[in-house]
């Protein structure tokens, strides 16, 4: 049995920042990676599709430029935008795999479970270490559809291997990847369908938010069922045919299956290391990232924490730092997100209901988008932007953003719920005129009325 320091299930965005940083400090560390390196991120979800939407919304964006005085003919090469796609997932991974024996990883391509309590194997290969961390992410849930095993479905992994764009795409599952993925297969013209099994679509964020994105959609041509199940799919010269519970057929060239993510965790072997798992197969950690073995640490989405590449990558620093002695926890920051729909959706901290079931007595101010300056200047009105304050210490906690740049404007509320700020001095501050950022003061003056 070899040895090392530090062994790595896994390389995505937490664990190869983690092994460049132990690797450069001296340390033997070993990485395992059953597939491509980079993990999700890289070569399925946020590059490629941000990648995929940027062709997607520049068509939409020129179509519609009619409004400004501006008339354009837009010609979708889809073959082009996804070859694009797909060189950006080629230089991301080539450049990661490099930089990690670069860096003197030693690198397993290999699927890793572990063969004792500090310990893993893989081809052949097994590694004893001290520190063993588990970044082994996840992979796309596929719902028990009846006769889907028999037809050629497509996840956001597989995704991008379109060579051409489908005439109609049918997507089960109204989460924000299956609505990002729903909107950029319309603007860049195929016919849409998305069934949902809720009565709404990312029934996670706030109603007005998932009225908001309906709507939009709707705009694009996207046809949605709402409180609808697909029982069965079936595959002939004609396409797919989907039963919906209603007993409503539907019909598309192509099936898109968005309905969640499930955890890597079912060939580990956890039981051998002492590790234990929730229900639904997460890695359950403390705190301080810890499993229920004491030598074994877990970062990123199999943690079951928020699933986001940014979330996983800050993971590495605080293990590195617990590692190293110091006191951090994988609950000492603000976290924030975004769905890069049009318009785009921007989330940091609470909502108002979560808000008041952590106990505290909260107010609300919301702005729409159209009393804007710069979005009436460019035409972008559909949007608010709404902040949550603790009533009692003036504290914000939380703001949710839906517009244009969004992804950018959340920043400034996470900024400020770091510092600890309160919505005073956010109303006190002189913005440039005219940004969409001028009227985030606006906003925190509401509180004044």
């Amino acid at each position: 049995m070899q040895q090392a320091d530090i062994v790595i299930i896994g390389s995505g965005q937490g664990g190869v920042p983690l092994a460049h940083s132990f690797a450069k400090d001296g340390r033997d560390v070993v990485l395992f990676e059953r597939a491509k390196f980079g993990g999700t991120c890289v070569n399925y979800g946020c590059l490629p599709s941000k990648a995929f939407l940027a062709s997607a919304h520049a068509a939409a964006q020129a179509r519609r430029a009619i409004d400004l005085g501006i008339h354009a003919q837009v010609t979708v090469d889809f073959p082009a935008v996804m070859a694009r796609a797909r060189r950006v997932i080629e230089r991301s991974q080539s450049g990661v795999q490099k930089g990690l024996a670069d860096a003197g990883v030693h690198l397993v391509e290999a699927e890793a479970s572990f063969s004792g309590e500090n310990s893993v194997q893989g081809d052949g290969v097994n590694i004893e270490a001290q520190t063993i961390v588990i970044n082994t992410g996840k992979s796309p849930a596929i719902p028990p559809i009846e006769g889907l095993a028999q037809v050629d479905y497509l996840t956001y992994a597989n995704f991008w291997d379109l060579q051409s764009l489908p005439q109609s795409m049918l997507v089960v599952g109204g989460g924000y990847v299956g609505v990002e993925l729903a909107q950029g297969l319309a603007r860049l013209g195929s016919n849409v369908t998305v069934v949902e099994r809720s009565a709404r679509l990312v029934d996670g964020e706030p109603e007005d938010v998932s009225r908001i994105l309906a709507d939009t959609l709707h705009k694009d041509g996207v046809q949605l069922y709402f409180d609808a199940q697909v029982d069965a799919v079936k595959q002939d010269e004609q396409g797919i045919h989907a039963q919906l519970h209603s007993g409503r057929i539907l019909q598309a060239e192509a099936l898109l299956i968005a309905t969640g993510r499930k955890p890597n965790t079912q060939s580990l072997n956890a039981d051998a290391a002492g590790i234990a798992l929730d229900e639904r197969g997460h890695v359950h950690v403390d705190a301080h990232f810890t499993t229920t073995n004491p030598q074994v640490y877990a970062i990123g989405d199999v943690t079951g924490q928020a699933a986001f590449t940014h979330v996983s990558w800050e993971d590495h620093r605080r293990l590195r730092a617990i590692l190293n002695g110091e006191e951090r926890n994988q609950r000492d920051r603000v976290l924030a997100y975004v769905f890069f729909t049009e318009p785009q959706v921007g989330r940091v901290g609470m909502t108002e209901p979560q808000a008041r079931d952590a106990g505290y007595r909260t107010k609300s101010a919301t702005l729409p988008l159209e009393q804007v300056a710069r979005a009436r200047l460019t035409d972008h009105t559909v949007g608010f932007y709404h902040m949550i304050i603790d009533a009692d210490s003036d504290k914000i906690l939380g703001a949710t953003v839906v517009g244009p740049e969004a992804g950018e404007l959340i920043h400034i509320f996470l900024a400020h719920m770091e510092a600890g700020s309160t919505w005073q001095i956010l109303e006190r501050s002189v913005h440039v005129h005219p940004t969409y950022a001028e009227d985030l003061p606006t906003l925190a003056r509401k509180f004044t009325e």
